[in-house]
């Protein structure tokens, strides 16, 4: 943030919105400049109603009866602890969101500054961390004002989360829906051509643009990325397939057959279940890729690792005909 502060003292910002790039949600983030000026705040957070169970995973606020934030405490995980940052259910359903029963608002992450606050928050101190640094000292000398939240939201800044929200997205009736016509999410054009399948079986998956995907087949409650080369017979299950940065050339293809090396993509026979795919992969012929001891990690290599159970295939990686974990 502090690169970008001659950017921000230019005469037309008045609000700076600061997101999180490692979270799926959708807001309107209008609804959150009105809480914002309306409590004539400094400084606005997303706040979202959680249980009791949940709470240790996050940063808790409690706030007075306008909605102004007067505590905060980090991932507290006791129930002495979370009685000091209580609030009452009574108070969240009033301001338009049943709490059903949950006591605890969580700190989303979503911070809406006034542009003189953030700047002198940037200039004046060497904090270096939003939740944990310049929120709770805007706490002590600022007007914070919560927004609250109810809709969903999911944290995927772990490798465990990253994977089950992918897939997540990929059911029949997902928790959070890509194609709203209310408010769809979108990815950035990259003009591909569309997607060829030829004789392949494919359920409860997402396919990008650009792929092709050879007869035989088997995709299953999984993502496949950009440009995705996928050869006849392979089975992919319970995966993300992250695709590649570019097709690879005739003349390279070329060269690392003659190497006795695979191909960018997924060569024919492949089995791949419970795996993250990084970008750009070689990946040859009957190749095994799944964590057949249920192992919860493994030391890392430069082709594969285990972090949470799930098999971690490196960005680049070569993994030549007949390798397995």
């Amino acid at each position: 943030m502090r690169q970008h502060v001659r950017y921000l003292q230019q005469s037309d910002i008045d609000y700076v919105l600061i997101l999180s790039g490692d979270q799926l949600y959708r807001m309107n983030y209008a609804d959150m400049l009105r809480t914002h000026q309306e409590g004539n705040a400094d400084v606005t957070i997303g706040a979202m109603p959680v249980t009791r169970e949940q709470a240790p995973a996050f940063g808790i606020m409690r706030a007075d009866d306008t909605g102004r934030v007067q505590g905060f405490l980090e991932k507290p995980k006791v129930h002495s602890e979370m009685d000091v940052v209580r609030t009452e259910p009574a108070w969240i359903d009033a301001h338009g969101v049943q709490s059903n029963g949950r006591d605890l608002l969580a700190s989303m992450g979503i911070y809406l500054f006034n542009k003189d606050t953030l700047i002198d928050v940037l200039t004046k101190t060497d904090y270096h961390d939003f939740g944990k640094e310049v929120f709770p000292a805007s706490i002590r000398a600022r007007r914070v004002q919560m927004h609250l939240f109810d809709g969903y939201w999911e944290d995927i800044g772990t490798i465990k989360s990253f994977y089950e929200c992918n897939l997540q997205l990929a059911q029949a009736k997902p928790s959070f829906e890509l194609a709203s016509a209310e408010a769809p999410i979108y990815s950035r054009a990259r003009f591909l051509p569309p997607s060829r399948l030829d004789g392949a079986t494919i359920k409860n998956s997402l396919i990008s643009d650009g792929c092709v995907i050879e007869a035989g087949a088997v995709i299953e409650n999984s993502v496949v990325g950009l440009r995705c080369r996928i050869g006849k017979n392979v089975v992919i299950r319970n995966s993300i397939v992250m695709g590649a940065d570019e097709y690879e050339s005739p003349s390279q293809m070329k060269f690392d057959q003659s190497e006795g090396h695979a191909t960018i993509g997924i060569g024919e026979g492949t089995f791949i279940d419970g795996a993250i795919v990084d970008k750009n992969c070689h990946i040859g012929k009957n190749v095994r890729i799944v964590n057949e001891q249920k192992l919860d990690s493994s030391p890392e290599t430069e082709e594969a690792m285990i972090c949470d159970g799930i098999v971690m295939v490196q960005k680049g990686a070569r993994l030549d005909d007949g390798w397995t974990l």
